[in-house]
């Protein structure tokens, strides 16, 4: 059983990175990228697998609390430095501390200021007319709006607290795959977590997903240690409920995930783990909170969801393939296509194409996920078919299965940053993955290099000849 990241992983996943940036810039030269993408690319690509190799064997002979305080006090210097960085970084480039393309980031920032000015003249009646009963993507501007109040609309402390969000994911994480995997696949989890780069980069951006990420693995983590503890009450009920309905103003199909894998644990997880009375117990309170929301205007929001999911991809890729700029392969792309991929997706845009400087920053997590993907599935595979012993597991699996299974259905599959919720708990399986893996495992690891290379160059291609470039 492997207690860390080896090298032979690690230096073949850098090794197939460079060749295939360098095989996609020397193909597509006329449309190569900037050197600052590069940069960025080696840095995000090199560092994670690097130092996931590194920590995983010099961290291992720590002791609990001395791991912990690490990984938090290191995972916040990352994400400070970062936020520090990305500021100004953004200034230079872009004239203002906000991203390329910031049209949701200057949203949210002109909302919580509105919700400023409406506190200071004591009405907020009219945001309350303007979200008109409506919840999802509510949570969040309000939310900046009252700490913007407090901090004098400071944008730069927006981003710190985010910084430290991060940094406390990273000790949630461990709690959550130490509790179900054991001490070395937590530690590596939890590393993983607080290197992967598209985990840190979203500190530095004024969206929502840094929040939203930490609400979501505090509700799994509150909910794991629910259903596995001895005590369940109110107080211990009660937080997790609350967390699960945070998630329904942040966005509402995460909300229904969440709560319906809360469910599917209940009822699936092992009688010797979950006993009938707890499972009575605990979905009588689960059961109330469903249906006192069925009332309300969530229930039509989730149902909203249900009902035009199919109508909203297909219309959202024609939208693509049609726009200005746009892609005209897209149009042939939708849950038949994604779901198979749901797991690795997205792939790393590495030529210049028109308004995709956002997706150039980040490719080199993208190609990081593709990698660690491999090893998500590889779990997947060990826990139902190797062991048989899914039914310990069913909240880890049920969320990321559920939560992906409804993106792959969504016309926003291959936004990485819808698949933001999903990947911390990804990188859950990954640790424990590689905590699994046999000799006999590599031919199929040396397989998967191949196939990501040659997505690699395709998805390259795919960009530039469903835009008419020669």
């Amino acid at each position: 059983m492997l207690n860390h990241f080896p090298t032979y992983f690690t230096n073949k996943a850098i090794s197939v990175y460079c060749s295939g940036l360098l095989i996609v810039t020397l193909l597509f030269l006329n449309y190569s990228m900037s050197l600052v993408w590069f940069v960025f690319g080696l840095v995000s690509v090199c560092g994670f697998f690097y130092f996931s190799n590194r920590l995983t064997i010099s961290w291992g002979k720590y002791e609990d609390k001395t791991f912990a305080r690490r990984i938090f006090i290191t995972a916040l210097v990352i994400r400070v430095v970062y936020v520090l960085f990305s500021y100004f970084f953004f200034e230079y480039m872009t004239g203002s501390p906000f991203e390329f393309c910031a049209a949701d980031s200057m949203g949210y920032n002109g909302e919580a200021e509105w919700i400023v000015m409406m506190i200071d003249y004591g009405d907020l009646t009219p945001y309350w007319a303007y979200i008109g009963g409506g919840y999802s993507d509510m949570g969040y501007p309000f939310y900046l709006g009252i700490q913007y109040w407090i901090t004098g609309n400071s944008i730069l402390i927006a981003r710190l607290l985010k910084a430290l969000y991060g940094a406390y994911l990273c000790l949630l994480v461990y709690r959550l795959a130490f509790r179900n995997f054991g001490e070395s696949t937590g530690r590596m989890a939890g590393i993983f977590v607080m290197l992967m780069p598209n985990l840190i980069y979203y500190c530095g951006m004024h969206l929502k997903e840094t929040e939203m990420v930490f609400l979501t693995v505090w509700y799994v983590e509150r909910a794991d240690n629910l259903l596995r503890s001895h005590s369940y009450n109110f107080m211990n009920i009660f937080p997790v409920l609350i967390l699960a309905v945070s998630l329904f103003f942040f966005r509402t199909a995460l909300g229904a995930v969440a709560l319906m894998a809360f469910f599917t644990a209940l009822v699936f997880s092992e009688s010797k783990l979950v006993g009938w009375k707890k499972k009575v117990s605990i979905g009588v309170w689960l059961v109330a909170c469903m249906l006192y929301m069925g009332g309300t205007k969530i229930s039509n929001e989730v149902n909203g969801l249900v009902q035009n999911y199919e109508t909203n991809q297909e219309s959202s890729m024609s939208w693509r393939a049609e726009r200005k700029g746009g892609n005209s392969f897209a149009k042939y792309a939708g849950a038949s296509v994604f779901a198979p991929f749901i797991f690795t997706i997205p792939f790393p845009t590495m030529v210049d194409t028109p308004n995709q400087d956002n997706q150039r920053m980040i490719h080199g997590g993208n190609y990081v996920k593709n990698i660690t993907s491999f090893f998500t599935i590889l779990a997947l595979l060990v826990l139902f078919f190797r062991k048989k012993n899914w039914r310990k597991y069913v909240l880890i699996i049920a969320f990321l299965c559920g939560y992906l299974g409804v993106i792959a259905m969504s016309s926003f599959a291959h936004s990485e940053r819808f698949h933001l919720p999903a990947l911390p708990f990804a990188l859950i399986l990954a640790a424990y993955g590689i905590s699994e893996f046999k000799n006999k495992d590599k031919l199929y690891f040396n397989l998967w290099l191949v196939l990501i290379f040659v997505a690699m160059v395709g998805w390259n291609w795919f960009k530039l000849a469903g835009r008419g470039f020669e």
